[in-house]
């Protein structure tokens, strides 16, 4: 397919974006065929700058919670448009959406609101250690906590003073973590954990309660803060903090992505353990009191606790991960597919370079599924049984394909080199 709109586009943005994009957003590490733009989403379904209209497994990488434009949250949007969005201090909403998020999140005692996880994470951090007046974080090593110079995964631009307090250990390893807690002694400000572990290019893993447990107890002991940086799985885990399913309440949680439904706003939830370290900190932004999202976290927190979203997220990814299951087992294909099934991972098994994962991507997009090779996925609310049909049928046309090509595919030469290096130092 040739999408000359799109080639116009990338040609015009190499001359005034360095590499054309950046971030997460860049598609220089997908398949050459992905679309770069797109003009416009509505529920399930986004169209790229040539009109093709894919159904969107990636959910605007997560912030697509309840569907693209979902009327209730763009009626609430209106309202508040029309009174006024940044303006030279906060609209009420600041304090309605405050008592809302710490009534429905069992930990949290005060909210602080800014636009980015990023925002949220390095407020986590700067609140650990002034609350405690010690330097030192254990971070997951892989874990994504955002593109700040303390947790950025390009290093380029940064220091090594910037990671100088931070002690790496293993998800889910208790005598690893333990071993960094024991590194950090009495320095130890705090423990960051993802609520499940989703690091890109591998498999996913549930939390181990156990290991969950024993960092809030490391930090219990310690006088730590423990931080749930749940800012790419809030809310579709759970509709409390997503540690709050093993039973384990963290002193501060990260959020951003769904809350709004993908209005740009993010917060820092924290208990009273906490309140004196934030309070005693100075981190703002123009736009974090910004009143519009704050209407559309609030619009979009009642429809959380109105309706069903997340059960039928639930059963929609089952239905879609033992059909893919059973579609590519029928083409000599084995899946590995990981993680909660609203939130799919799904990688081949034999596949180091991740060519069958780039083929098979490629193939479903041509078929109007827009999915990931090597990022876990999401689904959003307003998917319907039919979409997961719809996401079936092309999957199983592109298993057959992909097994006819097998033998001529070719990997991508970046992250063919990327998957080598981090085989050479597993």
């Amino acid at each position: 397919m040739v999408r000359r709109t799109e080639q116009i586009l990338k040609a015009r943005a190499g001359k005034v974006i360095p590499n054309g994009m950046y971030g997460h957003q860049s598609v220089r590490l997908l398949p050459e065929s992905f679309p770069q733009f797109f003009n416009r989403a509505d529920g399930a379904y986004l169209w790229d700058s040539d009109n093709t209209r894919y159904l969107d497994l990636m959910c605007a990488y997560g912030p697509n919670l309840l569907g693209y434009r979902e009327p209730r949250v763009e009626a609430a949007v209106a309202r508040q448009m029309a009174l006024g969005d940044t303006m030279t201090g906060p609209s009420p909403l600041i304090v309605d959406l405050a008592e809302t998020l710490v009534a429905m999140i069992s930990h949290a005692d005060w909210a602080i609101f800014c636009k980015n996880g990023t925002d949220a994470t390095t407020m986590a951090m700067t609140v650990a250690r002034a609350e405690t007046r010690r330097r030192k974080i254990l971070v997951a090593a892989g874990a994504y906590h955002g593109s700040a110079p303390w947790c950025t995964p390009v290093p380029a631009g940064t220091l090594a003073e910037d990671r100088a307090h931070l002690i790496s250990y293993v998800y889910n390893d208790i005598e690893s973590l333990e071993a960094a807690a024991a590194m950090a002694g009495d320095d130890l400000a705090g423990i960051f954990a993802t609520p499940f572990k989703h690091d890109a290019f591998q498999d996913q893993a549930l939390a181990d309660p156990d290991y969950a447990r024993r960092a809030r107890a490391i930090c219990d002991a310690k006088g730590a803060m423990l931080i749930v940086d749940d800012v790419r799985a809030g809310f579709r885990l759970a509709r409390d903090c997503s540690w709050s399913t093993i039973g384990v309440e963290p002193d501060l949680s990260c959020w951003g992505k769904s809350f709004a439904n993908g209005y740009p706003i993010s917060a820092l939830l924290g208990s009273d353990s906490c309140r004196a370290g934030a309070g005693a900190i100075y981190m703002t932004g123009s736009f974090w009191y910004s009143a519009v999202p704050m209407a559309a976290a609030l619009e979009t927190l009642k429809i959380l606790r109105e309706t069903d979203y997340l059960e039928h997220m639930a059963r929609l990814g089952e239905r879609l991960r033992s059909g893919l299951a059973a579609q590519a087992g029928a083409q000599g294909f084995s899946l590995r597919q990981t993680g909660p099934a609203q939130m799919p991972q799904i990688l081949f098994a034999d596949d180091p370079d991740l060519r069958l994962g780039f083929g098979f991507a490629e193939n479903m997009l041509a078929r109007g599924i827009y999915m990931h090779p090597w990022h876990n996925m999401f689904l959003c609310a307003a998917m319907s049984e039919d979409d997961i049909e719809f996401a079936l049928t092309a999957a199983g046309a592109a298993f057959a394909d992909l097994a006819a090509v097998r033998a001529t595919l070719k990997p991508h030469p970046v992250v063919s080199a990327m998957m080598k290096s981090r085989a050479a130092h597993a």
